[in-house]
């Protein structure tokens, strides 16, 4: 075999690997595109109708495709469910993790629950899913299985307060019961706000009170603690 032999099926078959390639990242674009689209619809659905009320079919139907291509990317309601969850959850922490370069464990702290509340103004559907639906937590007592994502982020935050305790901020406490706490004021005020409770204020300052209201239990915090 001559070099110029040997050079024209080296190209061939480097051509056709990169066309393999392509077809390949072309096919997981579209299974990740439909996945999207699966999920999307479904959020919608579970939070207009209800998780009960929701079928695989009504899925289907809004996205104008057969159930058993519902099937190909999800076993079954309880798992595109999860996976909804895990997702906004994940969304989440990816924005609250975005203060751990904080240094003062005060400030981090702070820091941390504007960044609670601007997820969760801005991602009122997937806060709704976390938080507020009662469906997911119904499938875990089913499964037998604990809340781990709901585990993680209160995690994070009992981390932080045990921090603020070591810097001399809070006296020595049940950093458990203090992160409840913290972690009950926040989802009040969020959810006040989501579920459009604070419409009773008709000045269009819903917005001003929320921040305003936090910096009066921050202040609270710092100085009764």
């Amino acid at each position: 075999m001559n070099s110029v032999h040997y050079i024209c099926i080296v190209y061939k078959n480097n051509r056709f690997t990169k066309q393999i390639m392509g077809i390949q990242e072309r096919k997981e674009r579209e299974k990740e595109d439909m996945r999207r689209l699966i999920s999307e619809a479904a959020r919608k659905l579970f939070l207009e109708q209800g998780y009960e009320k929701t079928s695989i079919r009504n899925i289907a139907d809004a996205i104008e495709y057969s159930p058993g291509t519902i099937y190909l990317y999800y076993k079954d309601k309880n798992e595109l469910l999860f996976s909804l969850h895990e997702e906004a959850f994940l969304k989440m922490m990816q924005e609250l993790i975005k203060v751990s370069g904080i240094s003062d464990p005060f400030e981090r702290l702070v820091e941390m629950g504007h960044q609670y509340i601007k997820y969760a103004i801005e991602n009122p559907e997937l806060y709704d899913l976390m938080f507020i639906m009662q469906a997911p937590m119904e499938t875990l007592a089913c499964r037998d299985e604990i809340w781990e994502d709901g585990l993680k982020s209160f995690g994070l935050l009992k981390l932080v307060i045990e921090d603020c305790v070591k810097a001399g901020y809070f006296k020595e406490t049940n950093i458990e019961i203090m992160a409840m706490t913290v972690w009950a004021y926040m989802h009040g005020l969020v959810t006040i706000y989501l579920k459009n409770r604070m419409s009773m204020f008709q000045d269009n300052q819903q917005l001003d009170r929320i921040q305003d209201s936090f910096k009066l239990f921050i202040k609270m915090l710092k100085t009764s603690l």
